[in-house]
């Protein structure tokens, strides 16, 4: 922390009631500012009763939380179209008989564009300042993201299957290494990336080659491994091996690798996935809803690796609020291990900040809030009936706080809402167009 005092200096001042950095072992600290200057954190020093900061863009946040941004680290943000088209079915049939089918129909740049608008307006509302996102017709992800100011990892999906934008699968990895060409350096907040979707509907040789892509593009590979039991069945019958077994067979479970759901992983495949360096990502509530199993989340971070937390799409979830991931992800270990001691709260909480940013490579840029860091911040309003009485503010924002009570949302310094009110995104815009969308949808 710093004392010396930079308000001239800065162009943003957060005045904290609490302040909870994630820094290791700290704790939440009352009284704080928060110094900003060019994106980045500048200082944090301790407020001074009647200090004015009239020269510079101040936020009042004394009677409210202050902490990083949340990071969604898996989603599918276009899939917002989908959402609530086809609940309450098994993952094979919801995704072969009704998502693959209407991705093919109405997926198109246009409502690809509309869509992750519609996502980013959700995320910003409920506190995410950061996503990792895998799905097709990217580049107006890219776009979407770009007009609103949030920061993440967008990939363009590679399937063995005819899929939008990309009906000839040979292609796949041509149109990969065009999207990672295309878009890699062009902003300070994004970074492109290629989504394979599964071992199981992507060959051996894409897979390899999907790889090398990325670790000549210097950029992070995402794969959904072991989400199923019929997933790790067919693998085994097919390759005869598990499925974590079979990536490294091929050589790409190693460090850039960002293995999604891990349902199915046993105690030696964990261990495996610690040696070669690969990072997690847990989606509970989409494991819930598609009745696909409970990851050993806790398991995972015992053993030292990175992992982080997903909402999924919005076509198996049917949200994108991290705050509600966090308490569900706490209780389904709870109730899933038979201790309640599983999973605390600040454990949670860090694979919604610190470890979700670790777990995408980007934990030297943001996920706490400390000096030289990049300035994503969210202040939560603790003055709800539902946070009261507040004797513990990290157990209260994972078990009781809801995407609602985020008042204020900041990325690299920039207010992207400040009370309640978006300020990048046209929402009666985005909603118009939506609807439009889904009445052709519906027929």
């Amino acid at each position: 922390m710093s004392s010396e005092k930079t308000s001239n200096s800065v162009d943003l001042v957060i005045r904290a009631g609490r302040l909870l950095t994630m820094r290791p072992g700290a704790a939440p600290i009352n009284d704080m500012e928060v110094h900003i200057k060019d994106g980045k954190i500048a200082a944090i020093e301790p407020s001074e009763e009647g200090a004015s900061h009239s020269s510079v863009e101040t936020i009042d946040a004394r009677g409210c939380l202050v902490m990083p941004g949340l990071i969604n680290a898996h989603t599918h943000a276009a899939m917002t179209l989908f959402r609530g088209l086809a609940d309450d079915m098994p993952l094979k049939q919801w995704l072969f008989e009704k998502i693959f089918p209407a991705e093919a129909e109405y997926l198109s740049p246009h409502n690809v564009y509309w869509s992750a608008m519609l996502a980013f307006g959700e995320m910003i509302s409920s506190g995410t300042t950061c996503f990792s996102d895998g799905y097709f017709f990217q580049d107006k992800t890219f776009d979407a993201a770009i007009k609103v100011g949030i920061r993440g990892v967008i990939a363009q999906g590679v399937i063995d299957f005819p899929a939008p934008g990309v009906p000839d699968p040979e292609k796949n990895l041509d149109v990969g290494t065009k999207f990672i060409e295309r878009w890699k350096g062009f902003s300070s907040l994004l970074t492109p990336s290629l989504f394979c979707h599964s071992p199981v509907t992507c060959s051996e040789k894409t897979l390899i080659g999907a790889m090398e892509i990325c670790d000549s593009g210097g950029v992070p590979m995402q794969i959904h491994l072991s989400e199923t039991l019929e997933e790790v069945n067919t693998i085994m019958g097919q390759k005869g091996i598990r499925p974590a077994y079979y990536l490294d067979r091929i050589g790409i479970l190693k460090e850039s690798l960002i293995a999604v759901h891990c349902v199915h992983l046993e105690d030696e495949e964990i261990r495996l996935l610690k040696e070669r360096g690969t990072r997690v990502v847990h989606c509970p509530e989409s494991n819930m809803k598609l009745a696909s199993g409970v990851c050993a989340a806790e398991k995972i971070i015992n053993a030292g690796i990175p992992l982080g937390l997903g909402t999924d799409g919005c076509a198996s979830n049917n949200d994108l609020d991290m705050l509600r991931e966090m308490d569900s992800a706490a209780k389904l270990s709870k109730v899933s291990s038979g201790a309640p001691t599983s999973l605390k709260a600040e454990v949670i909480l860090r694979c919604a900040t610190i470890e979700g940013a670790r777990a995408l490579g980007l934990d030297q840029e943001i996920g706490s809030i400390e000096i030289g860091k990049r300035a994503d911040i969210i202040v939560v309003d603790l003055d709800k009936p539902h946070l009261q009485p507040l004797y513990d503010p990290i157990s209260s924002i994972v078990y009781s706080a809801n995407g609602g009570d985020v008042r204020d949302v900041i990325v690299e310094g920039k207010v992207l809402m400040r009370e309640r009110k978006l300020l990048t995104v046209d929402m009666e815009e985005v909603m118009w167009n939506i609807k439009k969308i889904a009445k052709q949808i519906q027929g």
